[in-house]
């Protein structure tokens, strides 16, 4: 099995795009076949190589690697579209050959008009054919006068294309309904719709899962292929993304780019584990590494329906991958700037008492920042200090220092006639200006006595 991920590097790689490089790259491995990487850049007004580098970047980062592509040459390089103009030309002879396809000099304004008529009338757009039956001489002599035409694909009416979907099931669709159309721009250059089946018949891809919005792309890359004696690959169409709102993922209701998620402080653990359930069922609805990922993915479990964008699961498989790492991996996440608080003999205790209670390295700098530096005081929290009261402080100084926290925190609520969070919210707030975080044992081993003293005395001061 060969799959394939080809994006165009005309914008940064958002949602979409990685659950379909990561769809392909899982079922690859889960099979013990290859994915491969291919960058289709023919559009060379969008096209950017920067672009380009970013999005191989966020592929290695999320661990989505591919074994034939950029920088991993195979035999079917080059892996860069731009450069394989040589090799599309070669089969645009063969289609002219054997005159499958025509010179179409129409222009964006004729084809404008035309698709208005077809919609106003309740037709389907679809080019009419303007250029179809020009004559050899018609032809040369709008070459003669410098006009540059794109290069039409024929599809007669009465074909019918059939394929079975690996998502969606048996497809069928009329050539009427698809109209000619193109497959080399006018200045030249391939069009999508035919370096991409070209080269994934070139290439030996076997199977191509890709959004669906592609799905009306695929009849008319197989009649190429088909036209061409080429191999034609099984695809499978998933289903769109959708925002919380219901509407199409954007910027507007959730959608990030993966280096948006990366510089935000998400794992790409996490990230691959939430993006592999976006639209696939898993009957394990528990953590998964990488491997059993792949080891259970499944075209029969991608589902039809559009998935739906959910960040309050992508939180959680991030608080997941948070629980799940070692101090060293920790330490590299959170930074040198917490790095640089915590005193070198209480990171140990700090990733102890941090790792359960964060789910990005920012909350760990406030902490540290906390614990270390200067505790921040809130109108909120002054108020909680003062709701508590000055005997509650004047009491917790008497006894302190105590052996532990739970002694203190016992004693504490014995001498006050209080419980449960009456004894504990007072204490947390004038220990670290925070209504939540670690346990208050942690907070022991962290802060020391004398500092714990301190903050003590400057909240009864407070209360005064």
């Amino acid at each position: 099995m060969k799959t394939r991920f080809c994006p165009s590097p005309t914008g940064h790689m958002h949602i979409g795009n990685a659950r379909t490089a990561l769809f392909n790259y899982l079922l690859a491995k889960g099979q013990q076949g290859t994915f491969l990487l291919r960058i289709e850049d023919t559009d060379k007004a969008r096209s950017q190589a920067a672009l380009a580098d970013e999005l191989m970047r966020d592929l290695n980062w999320l661990g989505v690697d591919w074994q034939e592509g950029p920088g991993i040459e195979g035999p079917h390089a080059p892996y860069w579209q731009s450069q394989r103009q040589e090799i599309y030309d070669v089969y645009y002879a063969k289609l002219v050959e054997r005159r499958l396809v025509y010179p179409c000099f129409c222009s964006d304004e004729e084809l404008a008009l035309q698709r208005k008529i077809q919609i106003s009338r309740g037709q389907p757009p679809r080019y009419s054919g303007t250029c179809y039956g020009l004559s050899d001489e018609q032809v040369q002599q709008k070459l003669d006068a410098g006009q540059k035409p794109t290069l039409r694909f024929h599809v007669a009416d009465d074909a019918e294309i059939v394929f079975e979907d690996l998502v969606k099931g048996r497809q069928v669709f009329s050539g009427q309904h698809i109209g000619d159309f193109i497959v080399r721009r006018a200045d030249g250059s391939a069009s999508f719709m035919f370096c991409n089946a070209i080269d994934d018949a070139l290439m030996g891809v076997t199977t191509a899962l890709r959004g669906d919005d592609h799905l009306t792309n695929t009849p008319r890359q197989i009649l190429i292929l088909q036209a061409l004696g080429l191999p034609i690959p099984q695809y499978g169409h998933i289903s769109m993304i959708l925002g919380v709102d219901g509407t199409p993922l954007s910027k507007r209701n959730g959608s990030m780019s993966i280096g948006e998620l990366r510089d935000a402080g998400f794992l790409p653990e996490a990230v691959m584990n939430y993006l592999a359930r976006l639209g696939h069922y898993y009957e394990q609805n528990c953590w998964l590494s990488e491997e059993e990922l792949a080891e259970f993915f499944e075209t029969k479990y991608l589902g039809k329906a559009p998935a739906r964008f959910d960040d309050v699961q992508l939180l959680h498989w991030q608080k997941e991958a948070v629980m799940r790492m070692k101090e060293a991996h920790f330490w590299n996440w959170v930074g040198e700037a917490t790095q640089a608080l915590v005193p070198n003999d209480l990171q140990l205790a700090f990733y102890e008492a941090i790792q359960p209670n964060i789910l990005f390295p920012k909350e760990a700098e406030l902490w540290a920042e906390i614990l270390f530096a200067n505790m921040p005081l809130s109108e909120e929290v002054l108020a909680g200090l003062r709701a508590a009261g000055k005997a509650y402080f004047e009491k917790a100084l008497e006894l302190w220092p105590a052996p532990d926290f739970k002694t203190f925190t016992k004693e504490l609520g014995t001498a006050l006639h209080l419980k449960g969070k009456a004894i504990f919210e007072p204490l947390r707030l004038a220990l670290t200006g925070q209504a939540h975080g670690p346990e208050l044992a942690h907070l022991h081993k962290l802060l020391g006595n004398e500092a714990i003293q301190q903050r003590l005395q400057k909240a009864l001061e407070l209360c005064a």
